[in-house]
């Protein structure tokens, strides 16, 4: 008989071949967090793959104000620099 958590949409996954580095930093921010190692997996499933698009980086971009023109922004170039060659 399958358990009532599992009836309700539960599933699990198995995950092979984890770099031990990637094992030690899961702990390491599962404890941070407060919660098992298993819980903050979860949790990082969740968010990569539940969470709603990022916005582009053209977007991000576009809603920046607009604060003056290019020539408020343009190098001057009545005076020569000296270059050592």
């Amino acid at each position: 008989m399958l358990s009532k958590r599992y009836r309700a949409g539960m599933a699990q996954l198995i995950v092979r071949n984890v770099d031990e580095a990637v094992v030690r930093a899961l702990k390491v921010r599962a404890a941070k967090e407060g919660r098992s190692a298993e819980a903050e997996h979860r949790a990082l499933l969740r968010q990569a793959l539940l969470t709603g698009p990022r916005e582009s980086f053209k977007a991000l971009l576009q809603a920046m104000p607009d604060v003056g023109t290019e020539a408020e922004f343009s190098r001057s170039r009545t005076r020569a620099r000296k270059v050592k060659l």
